[in-house]
């Protein structure tokens, strides 16, 4: 290891306590007069930057086994889904996907989660009012009208779901609320469900055919190519 280079002094002792120029020698030297001078007969005073609070807590004892999941930011900015220019307002959609699969089904309107809220209408083929997304529906050129139905209290809020707090529950508890579980829909839906039925039914008679036309399902056979289809 290399020693340390001597330290240089303009003002080295002479002996132990005796340094070679004196105090007011030194302060010519330095040129302090003229910081003085040049700030009006004062030394510039600098505050000192405040001091960072002293951290009371003690940091942990062990550090976590498994890593701790931090959200990544999300800089996208959402934009509302564009509706198809085939589906219109009381276009027939097939629906391609899920439990009502090959049903035929009536478009009410967009909500603003990008959904189309379609129904059946359920007396006809059992498909109540529901959410659909559109990249799994086909849109036929039947219409039908529906400008006598009132659709201003359905949205994305009125098919949300309550979540209730889970408990602990004993054996007999556990069984009797999976009974619960299979309970029927809320009064208040049924009638909703029952005045659009209403109002489309009127419409939907005043067809030919219209009727057993949302009654069939539809389905692929033998033969057939999708591709010359006309909906």
């Amino acid at each position: 290891m290399a020693p340390k280079p001597p330290r240089v002094t303009r003002n080295p002792e002479l002996i132990r306590g005796i340094r070679k120029a004196s105090r007011s020698q030194m302060y010519h030297k330095r040129g302090l007069w003229a910081i003085k001078v040049k700030n009006s007969g004062k030394f510039p005073h600098h505050e000192k930057a405040a001091e960072a609070a002293p951290v009371t807590e003690k940091p942990p004892k062990f550090y976590p086994a498994d890593d701790v999941k931090k959200p990544l930011s999300n800089k996208r900015k959402s934009k509302p889904t564009k509706l198809r220019a085939s589906i219109t307002p009381g276009t027939v959609l097939i629906i391609l996907a899920g439990r009502f699969k090959g049903k035929r089904v009536v478009f009410l309107k967009q909500l603003t989660s990008g959904l189309l809220l379609v129904t059946g209408p359920f007396k006809i083929n059992g498909v109540p009012l529901r959410r659909v997304n559109q990249a799994y529906v086909i849109a036929t050129s039947t219409k039908v009208d529906i400008s006598a139905v009132n659709l201003d209290k359905y949205d994305d809020k009125y098919f949300a779901k309550k979540v209730e707090k889970k408990t602990k529950k004993g054996e007999n508890e556990f069984f009797e609320a999976e009974k619960l579980d299979k309970a029927t829909l809320p009064a208040e839906k049924k009638e909703d469900q029952k005045s659009v039925d209403a109002s489309l039914l009127k419409a939907i008679e005043s067809v030919p055919e219209l009727k057993a036309y949302l009654g069939a399902r539809f389905s692929l056979k033998s033969g057939l190519k999708p591709h010359e289809l006309v909906f």
